[in-house]
């Protein structure tokens, strides 16, 4: 391709708009141009890598049997409405109607529809295991779209499902395709770390997130350096009694006055006691109840989880001082003891603890010396805490760590789910109908192309890994006024191309300076640089994006330093 017909125009100018790095790259070397808020279009430079990591996805989705499909994007809502997910997914799946009035949404994501396909053609335990594949254009709208590729409403996706007679054939699958993940992000350049996730709309039991550690991102993920554990914070776990002193004594409960003490540290203070001996009250609103949420004082709620144990609810506020009052709860002082007119959800950092300190639901006044189980008891109780770099591992009791990170990839465990809902069932070797146990496995294909540009990069632009560059070689003549330069230039763009090689050849009428600071820009791994100088001593420079001086090398020796280069 010759730059000068090339449908992309790079700029000096940073995008006011753009948040994170590569955002601002993309949209500085053309790779990407927005149509709308969380809408863009891929420009030649762009699709070209999208294609070579499409490309990539295939050869290791096939490697592990996966087999290519492609279904629609437009489905019927109802069958969203039997899984429940239209619900779930509220505001951010996409709704239409045709002409006769028929309800219809662009889907996420393609567990229902397949399941149903599945179940037609699903006749005996014969036909299992089943992995196919699509890679496709998905839609959700998202509220607060960010980060150029990152979050988008409308995306390009692998998404994957995996259909198996029993736990066991799940399991190998699972294994199977996060092999081919590590694989696909190797081959794309990226460093990933594999974390724990939660399941979310798309449910299941177990399921786990590919992710880039980048400061740009914005997931939290938390890891123990010391025996690797990782997961995300919306599903991380801690050892909330580490550290923790239960004293065997329960003592007697007793009201003290707090003086306008109305917040955890005040509390802390003014009692001299730590905060893991008081308990938080936060009220919430699950559909029309409220909610008494009961934490120690020095963990936060967190929402996913408490969500989680209500069953997964997608209705879930924090309550407005109003509600508080209305339920004869004094803000600030709430308690949860003789507590009749909420549900109390309790966390189980509770266990872990005794003689707490927590409000007295009265104005300016605590309760001393409070006991999980004697002085109040929980309608549900579990885990709903966040864990941090406050917080210690559950595995091998060292200080947590936490670093934003950047998801490229998520795997899921379904199970039943989906099988049971659409009584997607196969007889057995007895004859027994048995529900399909499912598994279901996404890639973001611009997303990981914004990752990769995320982590490589330096101060002047994009460095591209070779496996997934929108081309190999970038040629540049320098002074293409110089009839030699020119016809050595033309000569070399020939050559090159006939040996196999992805050539962007910069044959503008520009400046030097204007043609390697573009060159710096796109990132194209090899630049070939022909000058009047290099052509007076028979040579041309060749240099590796990443090298700080170019190397002079016979034009006959070019195309196998390239392939060394490139290897």
């Amino acid at each position: 391709m010759r730059r000068s017909k090339l449908f992309s125009r790079t700029t000096r100018e940073t995008p006011s708009d753009a948040e994170i790095l590569s955002h601002k790259l993309m949209l500085k070397s053309g790779m990407i141009h927005q149509v709308a808020s969380g809408v863009y279009t891929y420009m030649p430079l762009a699709w070209k890598s999208i294609k070579k990591i499409e490309s990539i996805i295939r050869e290791e989705m096939d490697r592990v049997n996966g087999q290519e499909i492609r279904m629609p994007v437009l489905q019927p809502l109802d069958i969203w409405d039997i899984s429940g997910r239209a619900d779930a997914y509220g505001s951010d799946l996409f709704r239409v109607q045709d002409r006769r009035d028929r309800d219809l949404v662009l889907a996420p994501t393609h567990e229902e529809l397949l399941t149903n396909i599945i179940k037609t053609n699903v006749l005996s335990y014969k036909d299992l295991p089943i992995l196919v594949y699509q890679i496709q254009t998905k839609f959700r709208d998202e509220p607060r779209p960010r980060g150029g590729l990152i979050r988008v409403r409308e995306f390009d996706m692998k998404d994957a499902y995996s259909f198996d007679f029993d736990q066991d054939g799940l399991d190998q699958q699972y294994e199977l395709i996060q092999e081919a993940y590590k694989q696909i992000y190797k081959r794309c350049g990226l460093d990933i770390i594999i974390v724990e996730a939660d399941s979310g709309a798309i449910g299941g039991k177990d399921s786990h997130e590919f992710v880039l550690i980048s400061e740009s991102g914005e997931d939290s993920i938390i890891i123990c350096e010391s025996c690797n554990y990782a997961a995300n914070e919306e599903k991380a776990q801690s050892n909330k009694s580490f550290g923790i002193e239960k004293e065997s004594e329960l003592l007697e409960m007793e009201k003290v006055y707090t003086p306008n003490v109305k917040t955890i540290d005040n509390l802390s203070a003014y009692l001299n006691v730590p905060k893991n001996k008081t308990l938080k009250v936060v009220f919430y609103i699950n559909e029309s109840d409220l909610l008494m949420v009961v934490i120690r004082g020095d963990l936060d709620v967190n929402e996913v989880k408490l969500s989680n144990i209500l069953g997964g609810s997608r209705q879930l506020r924090i309550a407005d001082k109003s509600e508080v009052l209305n339920s004869g709860f004094v803000p600030g002082f709430s308690s949860p003891v003789s507590s009749v007119n909420a549900k109390i959800i309790v966390d189980d950092s509770v266990n872990y603890g005794s003689n707490f300190v927590v409000g007295a639901n009265e104005e300016n006044h605590h309760f001393l010396n409070v006991n999980f189980e004697r002085d109040f008891r929980a309608d549900l109780l579990g885990d709903i805490s966040l864990s941090s770099e406050n917080s210690y591992c559950l595995n091998c009791n060292s200080k947590l760590k936490m670093y934003r990170g950047i998801e490229v990839g998520h795997t899921f465990k379904l199970g039943t789910k989906y099988s049971e809902v659409f009584d997607a069932k196969y007889p057995d070797q007895e004859g027994a109908r048995k529900p399909i146990i499912m598994g279901c496995y996404g890639i973001g294909v611009g997303r990981l192309l914004s990752a990769v540009i995320e982590q490589h990069n330096d101060e002047k632009g994009i460095i591209f890994p070779n496996a997934i560059s929108p081309y190999q070689v970038y040629l540049i003549a320098i002074n293409m006024q110089d009839e030699n330069v020119s016809a050595e230039s033309e000569l070399l763009y020939s050559q090159l191309n006939k040996a196999g090689f992805e050539v962007l050849f910069d044959d503008r009428y520009e400046s030097a300076g204007v043609k390697f600071n573009d060159a710096d820009l796109l990132g194209i791994p090899i630049r070939v640089i022909v000058s009047p100088r290099n052509l007076k001593n028979d040579v041309v420079e060749v240099a590796k994006r990443t090298d700080k001086n170019n190397l002079a090398v016979k034009t006959d020796d070019l195309i196998n330093k390239i392939k060394e280069f490139l290897n």
